[in-house]
């Protein structure tokens, strides 16, 4: 009896020792197993973090294709700072061949500039003929300068013709927002009948002018040198007919423009907005050539040492 007792208890305690070394062996795998897991989490982890805030994350690029990119992005660039440097040439302003007498307003050649010029200007534009006249000198090959008035800028209309005459290559001329005497204002209302119009001209063409034309001829010390610090030339002019009754025709206008005694080399030619003047514009321009004259580009006028002597 008691050795049946002592063979069952035995028995048990090999069977229990057995459990508890499964046990112990079950703990020990699932123990690496769940090291293996976390492993496996960090690997995963380390791949979806992205080379850089700016670089695609599915995809970082070998050093060869960063190198290539880098090649052709510096190529990119040169190709674009050389197109840069040409159209800055192709639109740098010509250097000054011409400046404005400050006495006579008689234009006066620099250096080897040919001297055998005139210079076409057209006043209280764009009232009527404005449009017209522009077309005409640009048939014909030839410039002027148009001086405007900003009371003939306040309709849309008005502002349109003025961006359309600027669009086919005229400058435009500050002649004051409503042609009163300057002598007349003070110095504000002078500043404003000056600066407001250059805001006006610059608001529809996207250029403020670069040439001033007092109403009458008359200027001030004052608006003399407001006209310079806005970066203007000032000028007068040597001649001009067309505000005199006797010339107020196409055919006599066009005979004492070109056969006058005061038609020389450097003339300064005041022409308007008028009828008539448009009719005799193509006369008046062939007319001048015939005597060997170059109607001038205002842009070869430079604005150093450019000013009229205040009357």
């Amino acid at each position: 009896m008691k050795k049946w007792i002592l063979s069952a208890s035995l028995l048990l305690l090999l069977v229990a020792c057995g459990q508890n070394g499964q046990v112990e062996n079950e703990q020990n795998a699932s123990s690496e197993n769940h090291t293996e897991e976390n492993d496996s989490v960090v690997e995963e982890e380390e791949k979806d973090v992205p080379v850089s805030k700016t670089e695609d994350p599915k995809k970082e690029p070998e050093e060869d294709e960063v190198v290539d990119s880098e090649e052709d992005q510096n190529e990119e660039d040169q190709e674009k700072d050389s197109g840069n440097e040409d159209q800055v040439q192709e639109t740098s302003p010509q250097e000054p061949q011409y400046v404005v007498n400050p006495t006579t307003s008689a234009i006066e050649p620099l250096g080897d500039a040919n001297s055998e010029v005139v210079l076409l200007t057209i006043d209280d534009a764009p009232d009527w003929y404005a449009l017209e006249m522009a077309t005409i000198l640009k048939e014909m090959g030839v410039k002027a300068i148009f001086f405007v008035n900003g009371h003939f800028l306040e309709t849309e209309k008005e502002q349109k013709v003025l961006k359309t005459i600027y669009e086919m290559g005229f400058p435009i001329g500050n002649h004051t927002m409503t042609h009163k005497s300057l002598r007349q204002l003070t110095e504000e209302e002078q500043h404003e009948e000056i600066v407001l119009l250059s805001d006006r001209v610059e608001e529809i063409t996207g250029e403020r002018p670069r040439f001033f034309r007092a109403p009458f001829g008359t200027n001030t010390d004052y608006a003399i040198e407001l006209v310079k610090q806005e970066g203007m030339i000032p000028m007068n002019w040597t001649y001009g007919y067309d505000w005199e009754t006797e010339y107020m025709d196409a055919a006599s206008l066009a005979d004492i423009m070109v056969n006058t005694e005061f038609l020389n080399s450097g003339a300064n030619l005041l022409m308007h907005d008028r009828e008539w003047t448009k009719d005799a514009l193509a006369d008046i321009v062939k007319g001048l050539q015939d005597k060997g004259y170059e109607i001038l580009d205002p842009d070869l006028i430079g604005t150093e040492d450019a000013s009229v002597e205040t009357e």
